[in-house]
C-alpha cells in the first residue's frame, strides 16, 4: 500500500523541515526552531502559544530578525516585534513533468556558492544565503562561464520537497530555461517518492501564471513577518 504523505505538514513547512531532516542546518527546542543564519533566514513554532514565542526568542539574538510564515495574523508576543511584509502563496505540483533536455545544466555545490549567492543578490528570487545550497540539490547553467540561471530545493520533510531559489538573469529571460530547471527538479523529486512544492509573493504574477503552466495549484496563502525579540 502506498504512504500517503501528510498533508497537514504543509501548512507549517518550517516546523517540519527543522523537525526532521534538516534540524542538523539549524537549532531548535520543544516549540521553536530556527535556520542558521548563513542557511536561511527562516524560524517557525510549533504552535502560536506564549511558550513557543518564548523559546523562539532565546534562538533570536538581540538585534537579529528571522522570517516566519504563518496562516493567521500574528498576536502580540512578550518582547516580540513583529512586521508584516506581505502574503506568500504555496502551489503544490500536481501535474507530470515532461522529460526535457539536460544538457548544458550543471549541479551546483559549495564550489559554485559565492556565484550562486551573486545570481540571487542579481535577481532576487527571495531570501537566499551564503549555505543556502546545503538545503538540497542545485542546478544551474552558464553562459560564457557565468553563472546565469539556477533552481533549487529548499525546505525537506515526510513526503515534500520545496523548489526554490529559481531565478534567470535579465539577458536570458523568455528562453524557457526557468521552466526547463524546474521540470528537472521535478522528475528527480518524484523519483524519490515525493511532491514538489513551492511559495511565491501572492503579488508576483508572473511567476505564478509559470507555475500554472507546469502544473502546480494553490493551496495555501500565508502572512510573511520580519521578527525580532528585545
Amino acid at each position: 500500500m502506498t504512504k500517503h504523505p501528510d498533508q497537514r505538514q504543509l501548512d507549517n513547512p518550517t516546523w517540519f523541515a527543522l523537525a526532521t531532516k534538516q534540524a542538523h542546518l539549524g537549532r531548535c527546542e520543544a516549540l521553536a526552531a530556527r535556520y542558521h543564519p548563513e542557511v536561511a533566514a527562516f524560524a517557525s513554532v510549533a504552535n502560536t502559544t506564549p511558550e513557543a514565542f518564548r523559546q523562539l526568542g532565546r534562538l533570536v539574538a538581540p538585534g537579529e530578525h528571522v522570517l516566519l510564515t504563518v496562516l493567521d495574523p500574528l498576536l502580540p508576543a512578550e518582547r516580540m516585534h513583529a512586521e508584516r511584509l506581505f502574503a506568500v502563496c504555496q502551489m503544490v505540483d500536481t501535474g507530470e513533468a515532461p522529460s526535457v533536455a539536460q544538457d548544458e545544466v550543471l549541479r551546483l555545490g559549495a564550489s559554485d556558492a559565492p556565484e550562486m549567492l551573486e545570481l540571487a543578490l542579481e535577481t532576487k528570487p527571495g531570501p537566499f544565503g551564503a549555505r543556502t545550497h546545503e538545503m538540497g540539490r542545485y542546478i544551474g547553467i552558464r553562459d560564457g562561464g557565468r553563472l546565469v540561471a539556477m533552481a533549487g530545493e529548499r525546505m525537506r520533510f515526510d513526503g515534500y520537497t520545496e523548489i526554490s531559489a529559481v531565478c534567470v538573469t535579465d539577458a536570458n529571460r523568455g528562453k524557457g530555461i526557468a521552466g526547463r530547471l524546474m521540470n528537472i527538479l521535478r522528475r528527480e523529486i518524484r523519483a524519490r517518492g515525493e511532491t514538489p512544492f513551492l511559495h511565491v509573493r501572492e503579488d508576483n504574477a508572473t511567476a505564478i501564471g509559470l507555475y500554472e503552466r507546469l502544473g502546480f495549484q494553490t493551496r495555501q496563502t500565508f502572512h510573511l513577518y520580519r521578527v525580532g525579540f528585545g
